[in-house]
């Protein structure tokens, strides 16, 4: 049960019936909006602000308890959350523009440089392809020996396993390797042991 407040409206009401809603809306929108304008300088920007003042007073009315303050002091309230939430969602905006405003903008000729960069590059992207497809220790086998230059023997050792385990694992991985590079629509399932 929701107690009738000194100012004549039932805030618990106008959560869940519009003619409370409106009555409050009406009663209130004027000061709202001149409330709002002191604090933002573009009409667009107080319209939306002062709507969604009241969209929140829709969803937080249940929660208004008199003991703490009057009506009128609750919705400054909220109108005061309303646009922090907006001054805060303007000042990240702004530093995402600024961090980008002090970059170049691709021209048409940077634009067919990385192009051709990526193009050139694709090759390697198929083989790091490939090698993602392979289980994780046969790719750490096949990076340290092909990367790092161990040799067989102490690649073998340094993951557990025997130099003849080595040798089978690195040969397939290879194999596989080298399929996915020349048949790269190829699902790769050789080399999974």
């Amino acid at each position: 049960m929701s107690i009738p407040s000194p100012d004549g409206d039932d805030l618990v009401a106008i959560g869940t019936d519009p003619a409370a809603f409106e009555v409050f809306y009406r009663r209130h929108v004027e000061t709202i909006g001149r409330f709002v304008a002191r604090r933002v300088d573009d009409p667009h920007t107080a319209a939306d602000l002062t709507a969604e003042v009241f969209l929140a007073v829709i969803d937080s009315a249940a929660g208004y308890r008199p003991e703490r303050g009057s009506q009128l002091a609750w919705l400054f309230g909220v109108a005061r959350n309303v646009i922090a939430a907006e001054h805060r969602r303007v000042a990240r905006q702004l530093r995402a523009s600024t961090r980008v405003a002090g970059r170049r903008l691709l021209d048409a000729d940077d634009i067919a440089r990385i192009e051709e960069r990526i193009d050139a590059e694709s090759a390697a992207r198929r083989t790091y392809e490939a090698l993602r497809g392979l289980p994780e220790r046969t790719r750490a086998l096949l990076e340290l020996v092909a990367v790092d230059g161990l040799s067989m023997t102490d690649a073998a050792g340094a993951l557990g396993m025997t130099p003849v385990a080595a040798r089978v694992r690195l040969h397939r991985a290879r194999r596989t390797v080298r399929l996915a590079l020349t048949h790269p629509a190829l699902v790769l399932t050789e080399g999974r042991s």
